[in-house]
């Protein structure tokens, strides 16, 4: 992961002041790392040590970059990592432009590792991760959002790139297809499992633990599982509430709500779909080669479920 943060910081190099602030704040404020640490974890677990797996590592943190940059504007966000988001800070031309600037270095990158099949994948995997993005941006303040419509969303915008980024590892040794899509496999459930806890958390957590503000979700209008659970059990008085706070977007009555989410038990289900997904995982880790990197990927996998922030 130091090589990974050295290659980042290497290729942000520009003769553009403001690019690099702006790319260099975002990336400083730190976050998980996960998909390049879920790339490296598997790299290690297929026995590969080819150097492209640190380039390729900073690739897909760099394409998760700028769909933070992007989401958080069109989101209008505020805070992220416990601090002001970047539109908030500088602006949201600036972070757009920024986020188009990180895509580009990103390609540029894999075009340095020189295989068709990585563009393939990577390239598709943005692909699907804009087609997420407008998938959302169409279903705000829709209160009859299904699971499978949510799902759909998710695995999209957000579970694409755990998958693409658990795919590379086996693509780079030139493994077979078999390995390749129990690696996939992987990345996707691990992926779905982490925003599902993720939309949890929005009503769960604590803001200076999440380091966003609680209830977010509910004032963009967001549906997600939880409040879909909560709209399947709950009272017809319980589900008027809640349709009239995603349709207009409003806060107001946030407290009511999470007393609804809490008292239809909807954060269990929500929570129970979630390990569904991180058991999933768990299966396929248990499919790799037995060492210590297939032994972390299958503790990630059990971990999740204790997420808290």
């Amino acid at each position: 992961m130091q090589r990974v943060d050295h290659v980042i910081s290497e290729r942000l190099a520009t003769e553009v002041p403001l690019v690099r602030e702006v790319a260099q704040y975002i990336i400083s404020a730190g976050g998980k790392r996960l998909r390049p640490a879920l790339l490296l974890l598997m790299s290690g677990a297929l026995g590969s040590h080819n150097d492209h797996r640190h380039t390729l590592a900073a690739v897909v943190e760099f394409i998760h970059t700028a769909t933070l940059l992007h989401d958080d504007v069109v989101d209008e966000s505020t805070l992220r990592r416990g601090r002001e988001t970047a539109n908030e800070r500088f602006g949201n031309a600036a972070s757009v432009l920024v986020g188009d600037f990180l895509y580009s270095r990103a390609f540029q990158m894999m075009v340095d590792v020189d295989n068709m099949r990585v563009m393939q994948v990577l390239s598709d995997a943005t692909n699907v991760i804009a087609e997420g993005e407008v998938l959302q941006l169409m279903n705000m303040r829709d209160a009859t959002l299904t699971e499978t419509d949510y799902l759909r969303v998710i695995r999209s915008k957000t579970a694409k790139l755990f998958e693409a980024s658990a795919r590379l590892a086996p693509i780079l040794v030139a493994a077979d297809i078999q390995t390749e899509t129990i690696c996939a496999t992987y990345g996707q459930a691990l992926g779905t499992a982490f925003q599902v806890i993720d939309d949890v958390l929005d009503y769960e957590g604590k803001a200076d633990e999440l380091g966003k503000n609680l209830g977010d979700d509910l004032r963009e209008g967001k549906v997600t599982l939880p409040i879909i659970c909560a709209l399947k059990t709950g009272s017809e008085p319980q589900k008027k509430l809640i349709r009239n706070a995603i349709e207009q977007g409003d806060a107001a009555h946030l407290d009511d709500i999470l007393s609804i989410i809490l008292e239809t038990g909807a954060l269990e289900q929500a929570r129970a779909s979630a390990m569904a997904e991180a058991q999933r995982a768990a299966d396929a880790a248990l499919r790799l080669p037995v060492n210590a990197y297939s032994a972390a990927l299958l503790q990630l996998a059990n971990e999740l479920m204790s997420r808290r922030s």
